[in-house]
């Protein structure tokens, strides 16, 4: 019934008679008026071309409400690798569509970043592996090198590549106007330190004190003054930060990666440990995952493995993910390494 209401509300909106819509799937007009009565409903396989012929998502004509179709698209996008131009097409139009209603607007357009990220991501996991190839075929020739290297989100040592002075000033202007927003002030922060931007940062970073009083504070006091070259300073916050930790599972996870970055490993894997430990349900994968990349950057295959697989473990029981393109992702690593 809801269908065939949904049917029919597409049809007159496109000003189109039954007639005329029969005619478009070989169907009879009495046919496309069981539906919109509700007496019958279209073959399972006229699904998808009815739903491309009107541009929806065959959610919509299952007359799913709008959060619910918003969040099967969701779905969709994390399940699934790169999709095909047609599909992305689809997307599109749907989020489109829902991006025009100011009810949705912020998580229409909030789905679109997901989809094009996960595009660029898939093209940016094809391009590292058409890069390798490149190279090899080349011999090495220099182009194919700086291609395979931007592909693969090498460091760039030229500074007029490198640096964020678009992302910062944009993020400035909306601190500014969001004071009280902690994510854009850590976003911030983030890009004026790898920029060596330190006065700066340190005067973003009083004004995060004053809407947070968690262990980001002195996280980033200890990543300005290990830019700055500080090491009491560095090594005061490191002791701030370890007396957190032991309760704070997100500080645990932090002083994993700082550890990490300081190249002792056995620390880093604690750190992450004891993170994993304190987190509570649903428990993220993070940790595993760094493990894992700390294992083979020590050479370490077996561990590595084990990681990855404490990664799956963590997918199934923790967030009921068996199947699609995050998981597969996992497995692929398994496999290079046994």
């Amino acid at each position: 019934m809801e269908m065939g209401k949904e049917i029919r509300r597409l049809r007159m909106a496109r000003g189109l008679t039954q007639e005329a819509l029969a005619a478009a799937f070989n169907v009879t007009a009495q046919t496309v008026s069981k539906w919109e009565l509700g007496n019958s409903i279209p073959d399972v396989q006229l699904l998808p071309e009815i739903a491309v012929y009107f541009g929806v998502s065959i959610d919509q004509l299952f007359a799913m409400s709008p959060e619910q179709q918003m969040e099967r698209i969701e779905n969709h996008i994390y399940d699934r690798g790169l999709f095909d131009e047609a599909e992305e097409r689809q997307l599109e139009q749907q989020l489109g569509a829902f991006a025009e209603n100011p009810a949705y607007a912020g998580q229409a357009k909030l789905l679109l970043t997901k989809l094009y990220n996960n595009q660029a991501e898939q093209y940016r996991l094809l391009a590292v592996e058409t890069g390798k190839e490149a190279v090899e075929k080349t011999g090495g020739d220099r182009e194919a090198v700086s291609e395979l290297a931007n592909a693969w989100g090498s460091y760039m040592p030229d500074w007029c590549i490198r640096n964020h002075h678009a992302l910062i000033e944009w993020f400035s202007e909306f601190c500014r106007k969001h004071p009280d927003n902690r994510a854009a002030h850590m976003w911030l922060l983030d890009n004026l330190i790898d920029d060596r931007r330190l006065a700066e940062a340190r005067t973003w970073l009083e004004k995060l004190a004053h809407i947070d009083s968690s262990f980001r504070t002195p996280m980033y006091r200890y990543l300005i003054a290990q830019a700055a070259g500080d090491g009491e300073e560095t090594q005061k916050q490191l002791r701030v930060l370890e007396d957190m930790a032991e309760s704070e599972w997100c500080c645990a996870t932090t002083l994993g990666d700082i550890y990490t970055q300081r190249q002792e490993y056995d620390k880093a894997v604690a750190w992450y440990r004891r993170g994993q430990e304190l987190q509570p349900s649903p428990k993220y994968t993070d940790s595993a995952m760094s493990i894992a990349h700390i294992c083979e950057i020590r050479g370490d295959r077996e561990g590595a493995v084990a990681a990855y697989r404490e990664q799956l473990r963590l997918m199934k029981d923790e967030w009921g993910i068996v199947s699609g393109e995050e998981r597969d992702a996992v497995e692929r690593a398994i496999r290079k390494l046994q």
